[in-house]
Protein backbone atom coordinates (compact mmCIF):
# COMPACT_ATOMS: atom_id res chain seq x y z
CA UNK A 1 0.00 0.00 0.00
CA UNK A 2 2.53 2.45 0.77
CA UNK A 3 4.49 1.64 -2.33
CA UNK A 4 1.27 2.76 -4.00
CA UNK A 5 1.15 6.00 -2.67
CA UNK A 6 4.42 6.72 -2.77
CA UNK A 7 4.04 5.92 -6.89
CA UNK A 8 1.05 8.69 -6.78
CA UNK A 9 3.14 10.83 -5.14
CA UNK A 10 4.91 11.80 -7.73
CA UNK A 11 3.23 14.33 -9.70
CA UNK A 12 4.62 12.70 -12.73
CA UNK A 13 3.99 9.54 -12.64
CA UNK A 14 0.41 11.02 -12.00
CA UNK A 15 0.65 12.67 -15.05
CA UNK A 16 1.79 9.92 -17.14
CA UNK A 17 -0.71 7.85 -15.43
CA UNK A 18 -3.47 9.26 -16.93
CA UNK A 19 -1.99 9.72 -20.22
CA UNK A 20 -1.81 6.49 -20.69
CA UNK A 21 -5.10 6.17 -19.53
CA UNK A 22 -6.72 8.57 -21.62
CA UNK A 23 -4.19 6.73 -24.77
CA UNK A 24 -5.74 3.62 -23.52
CA UNK A 25 -9.48 4.07 -23.98
CA UNK A 26 -9.41 5.87 -27.24
CA UNK A 27 -7.22 2.87 -28.52
CA UNK A 28 -10.14 0.27 -26.93
CA UNK A 29 -13.13 2.89 -28.13
CA UNK A 30 -12.55 3.97 -31.67
CA UNK A 31 -12.40 0.46 -32.87
CA UNK A 32 -15.00 -0.23 -31.28
CA UNK A 33 -16.90 2.55 -32.92
CA UNK A 34 -15.39 1.34 -36.18
CA UNK A 35 -15.63 -2.21 -35.88
CA UNK A 36 -19.58 -1.62 -34.65
CA UNK A 37 -20.12 0.28 -38.22
CA UNK A 38 -18.47 -2.48 -40.31
CA UNK A 39 -20.32 -5.03 -38.78
CA UNK A 40 -23.74 -3.83 -39.26
CA UNK A 41 -23.57 -4.22 -43.02
CA UNK A 42 -21.81 -7.29 -42.60
CA UNK A 43 -24.31 -9.39 -40.37
CA UNK A 44 -27.33 -7.36 -42.67
CA UNK A 45 -25.70 -9.04 -45.73
CA UNK A 46 -25.71 -12.31 -43.91
CA UNK A 47 -29.06 -12.03 -42.75
CA UNK A 48 -30.50 -11.18 -46.05
CA UNK A 49 -28.19 -13.57 -48.68
CA UNK A 50 -28.57 -16.67 -47.01
CA UNK A 51 -25.74 -18.31 -49.07
CA UNK A 52 -23.32 -15.49 -47.85
CA UNK A 53 -23.92 -15.81 -44.38
CA UNK A 54 -21.15 -19.11 -44.08
CA UNK A 55 -18.83 -17.46 -46.02
CA UNK A 56 -19.16 -14.08 -43.76
CA UNK A 57 -19.02 -16.33 -40.48
CA UNK A 58 -16.40 -18.19 -41.06
CA UNK A 59 -14.47 -15.59 -42.52
CA UNK A 60 -15.15 -13.37 -39.79
CA UNK A 61 -13.79 -16.45 -37.07
CA UNK A 62 -11.26 -17.00 -39.03
CA UNK A 63 -9.88 -13.11 -38.77
CA UNK A 64 -10.42 -13.77 -35.08
CA UNK A 65 -8.43 -16.82 -34.25
CA UNK A 66 -5.62 -14.59 -35.68
CA UNK A 67 -3.27 -13.94 -32.75
CA UNK A 68 -3.35 -10.18 -31.40
CA UNK A 69 0.47 -9.98 -31.65
CA UNK A 70 0.80 -11.18 -35.05
CA UNK A 71 -1.45 -8.88 -36.62
CA UNK A 72 0.18 -5.74 -34.85
CA UNK A 73 3.14 -6.20 -36.80
CA UNK A 74 1.88 -8.11 -39.63
CA UNK A 75 -0.04 -4.62 -40.79
CA UNK A 76 2.63 -2.51 -40.71
CA UNK A 77 4.09 -4.37 -43.42
CA UNK A 78 0.81 -4.75 -45.52
CA UNK A 79 -0.52 -1.10 -45.20
CA UNK A 80 2.81 0.56 -45.35
CA UNK A 81 2.19 2.03 -41.74
CA UNK A 82 5.30 2.80 -39.07
CA UNK A 83 5.63 0.21 -36.72
CA UNK A 84 5.07 2.04 -33.57
CA UNK A 85 1.76 3.46 -35.15
CA UNK A 86 -1.40 3.23 -32.73
CA UNK A 87 -3.19 3.02 -36.38
CA UNK A 88 -1.76 -0.22 -36.98
CA UNK A 89 -3.64 -1.16 -32.56
CA UNK A 90 -6.96 0.58 -33.85
CA UNK A 91 -6.80 -1.30 -37.41
CA UNK A 92 -6.27 -4.51 -35.95
CA UNK A 93 -9.02 -3.89 -33.34
CA UNK A 94 -11.76 -2.80 -35.68
CA UNK A 95 -11.04 -5.92 -37.26
CA UNK A 96 -11.31 -8.06 -34.30
CA UNK A 97 -14.61 -6.43 -33.12
CA UNK A 98 -16.20 -6.54 -37.04
CA UNK A 99 -14.97 -9.81 -37.06
CA UNK A 100 -16.80 -10.22 -33.32
CA UNK A 101 -19.86 -8.46 -33.61
CA UNK A 102 -21.41 -10.14 -37.22
CA UNK A 103 -22.67 -12.93 -36.05
CA UNK A 104 -24.26 -11.21 -33.04
CA UNK A 105 -25.53 -8.64 -35.80
CA UNK A 106 -27.07 -11.61 -37.84
CA UNK A 107 -28.82 -13.01 -34.47
CA UNK A 108 -30.08 -9.87 -32.97
CA UNK A 109 -31.71 -8.48 -36.69
CA UNK A 110 -33.44 -12.35 -36.80
CA UNK A 111 -34.92 -11.80 -33.12
CA UNK A 112 -36.84 -9.05 -34.54
CA UNK A 113 -40.58 -10.45 -34.94
CA UNK A 114 -41.73 -11.03 -38.56
CA UNK A 115 -45.21 -10.07 -38.04
CA UNK A 116 -43.56 -6.57 -36.52
CA UNK A 117 -41.50 -6.15 -40.12
CA UNK A 118 -44.39 -7.06 -41.91
CA UNK A 119 -46.74 -4.23 -40.61
CA UNK A 120 -43.58 -2.02 -40.96
CA UNK A 121 -44.12 -2.84 -44.77
CA UNK A 122 -47.62 -2.90 -45.22
CA UNK A 123 -47.32 0.41 -43.45
CA UNK A 124 -45.12 1.87 -46.39
CA UNK A 125 -41.72 1.39 -44.68
CA UNK A 126 -38.95 1.24 -47.36
CA UNK A 127 -36.53 -1.59 -46.64
CA UNK A 128 -33.76 1.16 -45.85
CA UNK A 129 -36.38 2.94 -43.85
CA UNK A 130 -37.71 0.34 -42.14
CA UNK A 131 -34.07 -1.20 -41.33
CA UNK A 132 -32.93 1.73 -39.57
CA UNK A 133 -36.15 2.89 -37.95
CA UNK A 134 -38.03 -0.33 -36.67
CA UNK A 135 -35.48 -3.37 -37.07
CA UNK A 136 -32.38 -2.08 -36.23
CA UNK A 137 -33.80 -0.25 -32.40
CA UNK A 138 -35.94 -3.62 -32.09
CA UNK A 139 -32.38 -5.38 -32.39
CA UNK A 140 -30.72 -3.70 -29.71
CA UNK A 141 -31.13 -5.39 -26.43
CA UNK A 142 -29.69 -8.48 -28.31
CA UNK A 143 -26.56 -6.94 -29.58
CA UNK A 144 -25.94 -5.05 -26.66
CA UNK A 145 -24.44 -7.65 -24.62
CA UNK A 146 -22.25 -8.25 -27.55
CA UNK A 147 -21.49 -5.10 -27.45
CA UNK A 148 -20.29 -5.18 -24.40
CA UNK A 149 -18.16 -8.20 -24.58
CA UNK A 150 -16.21 -6.28 -27.44
CA UNK A 151 -15.40 -3.40 -25.33
CA UNK A 152 -14.11 -5.09 -22.72
CA UNK A 153 -12.08 -7.50 -25.41
CA UNK A 154 -10.60 -4.44 -26.71
CA UNK A 155 -9.45 -2.89 -23.70
CA UNK A 156 -7.85 -6.31 -22.48
CA UNK A 157 -5.69 -5.88 -26.23
CA UNK A 158 -5.00 -3.05 -26.17
CA UNK A 159 -2.50 -3.86 -23.50
CA UNK A 160 -0.69 -6.67 -25.66
CA UNK A 161 0.41 -3.59 -27.97
CA UNK A 162 2.87 -2.54 -25.53
CA UNK A 163 5.05 -5.33 -26.17
CA UNK A 164 5.78 -3.69 -29.41
CA UNK A 165 6.46 0.02 -28.18
CA UNK A 166 2.89 1.08 -28.87
CA UNK A 167 0.89 2.96 -25.49
CA UNK A 168 -2.00 2.79 -23.01
CA UNK A 169 -2.04 1.19 -19.25
CA UNK A 170 -0.27 -2.49 -20.97
CA UNK A 171 3.44 0.60 -20.33
CA UNK A 172 2.79 0.00 -16.93
CA UNK A 173 2.77 -3.69 -17.14
CA UNK A 174 6.02 -3.72 -19.23
CA UNK A 175 7.89 -0.92 -17.36
CA UNK A 176 6.75 -2.86 -14.32
CA UNK A 177 8.62 -5.84 -14.89
CA UNK A 178 11.49 -4.39 -16.58
CA UNK A 179 12.46 -2.37 -13.59
CA UNK A 180 10.59 -4.80 -10.70
CA UNK A 181 8.28 -2.44 -9.57
CA UNK A 182 5.11 -4.04 -8.57
CA UNK A 183 3.21 -0.94 -7.60
CA UNK A 184 3.25 0.29 -10.99
CA UNK A 185 2.24 -3.18 -12.53
CA UNK A 186 -1.00 -3.04 -9.86
CA UNK A 187 -1.93 0.88 -10.84
CA UNK A 188 -1.94 -0.82 -14.95
CA UNK A 189 -4.32 -4.15 -14.20
CA UNK A 190 -6.53 -1.92 -11.10
CA UNK A 191 -7.01 1.00 -13.91
CA UNK A 192 -7.56 -1.83 -16.96
CA UNK A 193 -10.38 -3.15 -14.49
CA UNK A 194 -11.66 0.42 -13.49
CA UNK A 195 -11.95 1.28 -17.23
CA UNK A 196 -13.71 -1.96 -18.30
CA UNK A 197 -16.25 -1.36 -15.62
CA UNK A 198 -16.68 2.39 -16.42
CA UNK A 199 -17.17 1.49 -20.39
CA UNK A 200 -19.52 -1.51 -19.51
CA UNK A 201 -21.73 0.61 -17.32
CA UNK A 202 -21.86 3.73 -19.94
CA UNK A 203 -22.75 1.00 -22.64
CA UNK A 204 -25.32 -0.18 -20.24
CA UNK A 205 -26.84 3.40 -19.83
CA UNK A 206 -26.83 3.86 -23.64
CA UNK A 207 -29.18 0.95 -24.59
CA UNK A 208 -31.44 1.81 -21.47
CA UNK A 209 -31.55 5.32 -23.26
CA UNK A 210 -32.12 3.64 -26.58
CA UNK A 211 -34.56 1.28 -26.23
CA UNK A 212 -37.02 3.10 -23.54
CA UNK A 213 -40.24 0.87 -24.11
CA UNK A 214 -38.12 -2.32 -22.35
CA UNK A 215 -38.24 -0.02 -19.19
CA UNK A 216 -42.04 0.36 -19.77
CA UNK A 217 -41.96 -3.36 -19.75
CA UNK A 218 -40.58 -3.57 -16.81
Amino acid sequence: MNDLVGYFASPSNRELVLGQLAEHAYLALLPLVFGFVLALPLGRLAQRVRWLRAAVQGAANALYTIPSLALFVLIPGLLGTPLLSPVNVVIALTLYTAALLVRPVVDALESVPGHVVAAATAMGYRPGHRFAAVELPLAVPVLAGAVRVASVSNISLVSVGALVGIGGLGRLFTDGFQRDYVAQIVVGIALTLLLALVVDLALVALWRVLTPWTRAAR
